[in-house]
């Protein structure tokens, strides 16, 4: 019995080293790209200059970071993805959840299919297309949406002039891009709920409105917290091509569109200067960590008297 047993320990040991052995050239790929890169942080506290390199370069402490906070644009682009985040994950979890309610209801596979492959193929296109896409609906000129408005007897609005339609326009591109991802990811969800619970449900006289409320988001909330979890840990990190692409980097939007990612590039665009660029980048991760951290306690919490969760 006690050979036996150092047996078949022997052959979990060697099936887990083997495992081992297989993850080694992704755990080399991501100690290259993931990791190594960070001693590269130590420019968000030196006065960078290309003739003396890295380690030659003045310490100035935390300067780089007061002149961060200290500037105009700190709270502008702080707030810009804050808010605009924020908006993007209240849209996309709660869009997506009632479009995947509505897809359960139908019994047509066909049609369901039709659908997911229809909302899922925004998701596969790069932002330079979507740009183009946003461009041709938004041109001044030759717009359709211009047109349309031109039709009804209103002036042509000048889109990328006013950055006040910005927030509402990029939440509803954000929308279209990502619905079909978060809408299969919510559907396979409710496709793993059991069948007898309905059929019970439907026995005592339950409607789809109540089957919805007490059986299908009970079920899926695990998920639902898992998304919104991800989508958080992101918050301060702004998608660079929607901001920067869609709106064609114009000017006149920074006041509503100027997010820490577009000021990052801009400041080692024109400035030059990969100090400031590196303590804004290095801000922007640390505030990321917190927040993920705080809401991996905030669930526990909720978690360890909810049995849903």
């Amino acid at each position: 019995m006690v050979k036996t047993r150092k047996t078949l320990s022997r052959r979990k040991s060697g099936k887990t080293f083997e495992y081992l052995i297989l993850t080694l050239p992704g755990v080399f790929l991501l100690f290259i790209i993931q990791y190594l890169p960070l001693n590269g942080l130590v420019l968000a506290f030196k006065d960078f200059r290309y003739d003396v390199g890295l380690w030659g370069s003045k310490w100035i402490g935390f300067k780089n970071f007061k002149f961060l906070f200290e500037s105009i644009t700190a709270f502008r682009i702080i707030r810009n993805t804050l808010l605009l985040n924020s908006l993007f994950i209240v849209t996309s979890i709660v869009g997506s959840l009632i479009i995947a309610l509505l897809l359960y209801q139908i019994n047509n596979r066909s049609l369901i299919k039709v659908f997911q492959t229809s909302m899922f193929l925004p998701y596969f296109l790069s932002w330079p297309v979507t740009a183009f896409i946003t461009f041709a609906f938004l041109n001044a000129d030759l717009g359709l949406l211009n047109r349309i408005i031109i039709f009804f007897g209103f002036k042509s609005i000048l889109w990328y002039n006013d950055p006040a339609y910005w927030p509402w326009l990029l939440t509803i591109i954000n929308f279209w891009k990502v619905v079909g991802y978060n809408v299969i990811i919510f559907y396979a969800a409710m496709m793993a709920i059991g069948k007898s619970l309905f059929e019970a449900a439907k026995i005592d006289g339950a409607n789809s409105f109540t089957i919805n409320r007490k059986i299908i988001l009970p079920s899926i909330a695990p998920v639902i917290v898992m998304m919104i979890f991800l989508k958080l840990g992101r918050i301060f990190f702004a998608d660079f091509g929607l901001f920067f692409m869609v709106t064609r980097d114009s000017g006149l939007l920074y006041p509503t569109t100027d997010v820490i990612d577009t000021f990052i590039l801009r400041t080692i665009r024109v400035t030059g200067d990969i100090g400031i660029g590196t303590a804004v980048g290095l801000y922007q991760s640390v505030c990321g960590l917190i927040v993920v951290l705080l809401s991996n306690f905030a669930i526990k919490k909720l978690s360890s008297g909810n049995e849903i969760l």
